[in-house]
C-alpha cells in the first residue's frame, strides 16, 4: 500500500520528532527544522503537439540550507503533490548530512504523466518549469538532479534553459547530466556502488566472510543489477535476483551480466537457464548472508518480516522496510543498513559532479569511485558508532547523526534577522 503525501509527511516528521527528543534539541530549533524554508508552487503552461495548451502544476520545496546549497531531485509523476515533495526535501537534508556533504535538502516535481507526453512536450514542460523556478535555483543556491521519470536529457534541458536566461554556460546548476555535457563518470553505477560498499563494510563489522558471502537482490533495475554485478566482481556469491515478474534462485551462484542479457531478451529474469524460478516473497525469505531490497518501497512489512532469514539487510531502494517490520527484524537480531546511508552513493557522486563543474576539472571513473568508496566507508563507520553510542539500530543511528549535524549548524549560525 502506497502512503498518501500527507501520511508520508506525517511519518517523516514523527521520525524526526523522535530523534530530536533523544538528542534533546531546543524546542525552537526543533520547530525550525520541521518547517521548510521555502515551498514554491508554480503554474506550468505548455503548448501541446496538437496546438492546445495544458497547465501543469510544479513544485520546488527547499527545506534547510544551514550546511550548504539545497540539493534534491525533480520528479515527473501524475500523483506529485506538495506534502510528498516536502517530505522528500526533508529526507534529502538528512541524507546529505549522513554522508557529510556540504548540502541542504530540497525536492521538486511536476504533476504530469510523462508516459503520455511526447519528447517535444516534455522539453517544453521542462523549460517552462525551469523558467518558473529560475529565481530560486542556481549553482550556489539550489542544485536539482534527476528523480522518477526524469533523466540526463531532462537535466540537459534545465541546464540549457538556466544558462540561456543567465547569459553564460552554467553546467554546475544541475547534476546527473550526460557525461559529455559536464556529467560525472561513474554516475550511473554510483548508488549501486555505495550499496556494495555498505555490504562489504557490514561483512567486516559483523564477522561475515565476504568471499563467497551469499546475496539475494530484489529488483533488477539500475541499482539492483549494478549492485549484483559489483558484488560478484568483488567475490560475493549472488544466489537469487528478482524483478516485478518474479525471481530466480541458484545455490551455485549467478553471473549477473548473463542474467541481464536474458532479461533484455525476454523482459524478465524469470526462466534463466540453470536457475529455479521463485516468487519475490520467496526471495525475501531466503537464508542468505545479505538481502538487498532494491525494488520499490514497503516490501518488508509486519506480514513477512518474521520470514526473513538474512543476517543483514542493506537497503538499495527508498523505504523498502516499514517501521513495524523494523521492530520485528530488530527483535530477531537481523541487522539493517538503512536506505538513508546505503543508497547515498547517488547524491555523493552528484556532489562530486558539482565539484568538478565548479573547479572546471574532469576526473576519471576510477578517481570518482575511489572518492565515493572512502566517503561511504567513513559514513558507514560514523553511523555504526552513533548507533552504538545510543544503543539503537543503524537506522536510528543514521538519523541521530544527520539531525545532530544539521541542528548544530543551525544553532551555531543562529536565527537572523
Amino acid at each position: 500500500m502506497e502512503l498518501s503525501g500527507r501520511e508520508f509527511l506525517d511519518s517523516v516528521l514523527k521520525q524526526f520528532d523522535d530523534v530530536a527528543d533523544t538528542l534533546g534539541i531546543d524546542e525552537g530549533v526543533k520547530e525550525f527544522l520541521r518547517t521548510p524554508k521555502r515551498a514554491l508552487i508554480v503554474s506550468v503552461p505548455v503548448k501541446m503537439d496538437d496546438g492546445s495548451v495544458k497547465v501543469f502544476v510544479g513544485y520546488r520545496v527547499q527545506h534547510n540550507n544551514a550546511r550548504g546549497p539545497y540539493k534534491g531531485g525533480i520528479r515527473y509523476h501524475p500523483h506529485v503533490n506538495l506534502d510528498e515533495v516536502t517530505a522528500l526535501a526533508i529526507l534529502m537534508t538528512w541524507k546529505s548530512a549522513v554522508v557529510d556533504l556540504p548540502y541542504g535538502g530540497a525536492k521538486g516535481g511536476v504533476r504530469c504523466n510523462p508516459k503520455e507526453m511526447s519528447k517535444t512536450e516534455l522539453e517544453r514542460l521542462t523549460r517552462r518549469y525551469t523558467a518558473a523556478i529560475y529565481d530560486v535555483i542556481g549553482p550556489v543556491a539550489d542544485i536539482p538532479a534527476p528523480d522518477i521519470y526524469t533523466d540526463p536529457q531532462t537535466m540537459a534541458w534545465i541546464m540549457d534553459t538556466y544558462s540561456q536566461i543567465r547569459g553564460q554556460p552554467t553546467p554546475e546548476v544541475v547534476t546527473g547530466k550526460p557525461v559529455y555535457l559536464g556529467g560525472s563518470e561513474g554516475r550511473e553505477e554510483a548508488t549501486a556502488y555505495g550499496v556494495a560498499v555498505c555490504v562489504r563494510e557490514a561483512a567486516k563489522r559483523y564477522g561475515i566472510s565476504f568471499k563467497n558471502a551469499t546475496v539475494a537482490v530484489q529488483g533488477y533495475g539500475n541499482v539492483g543489477y549494478n549492485t549484483a554485478r559489483i558484488l560478484h566482481e568483488w567475490g560475493a556469491k549472488i544466489v537469487a535476483v528478482s524483478d516485478s515478474k518474479g525471481g530466480i534462485l541458484s545455490n551455485d551462484g549467478l553471473i549477473p551480466e548473463k542474467v541481464m542479457e536474458h532479461k533484455k531478451k525476454t523482459g524478465s529474469v524469470v526462466g534463466f537457464e540453470g536457475a529455479q524460478n521463485i516468487t519475490n516473497q520467496e526471495l525475501l525469505a531466503l537464508s542468505v548472508d545479505f538481502l538487498i531490497p532494491a525494488a520499490i518501497e514497503r516490501q518488508i512489512t509486519e506480514k513477512n518480516a518474521d520470514d526473513v532469514k538474512a543476517k543483514v539487510i542493506v537497503e538499495g531502494a527508498n523505504g523498502p522496510t516499514t517501521p513495524e517490520a523494523d521492530e520485528i527484524l530488530e527483535q530477531k537480531g537481523v541487522k539493517v543498513v538503512p536506505d538513508i546511508l546505503a543508497n547515498a552513493g547517488g547524491v555523493t557522486v552528484s556532489y562530486l559532479e558539482w565539484v568538478q563543474n565548479v573547479q572546471k576539472v574532469r576526473w576519471t571513473r576510477e578517481e570518482v569511485l575511489d572518492r565515493l568508496d572512502r566517503r561511504m566507508v567513513k559514513s558507514f563507520n560514523d553511523v555504526l558508532e552513533e548507533s552504538k553510542k545510543y544503543g539503537v539500530s543503524m537506522r536510528k543511528g543514521a538519523l541521530l547523526l544527520a539531525v545532530s549535524r544539521v541542528a548544530e549548524a543551525v544553532t551555531t549560525l543562529g536565527i537572523w534577522p
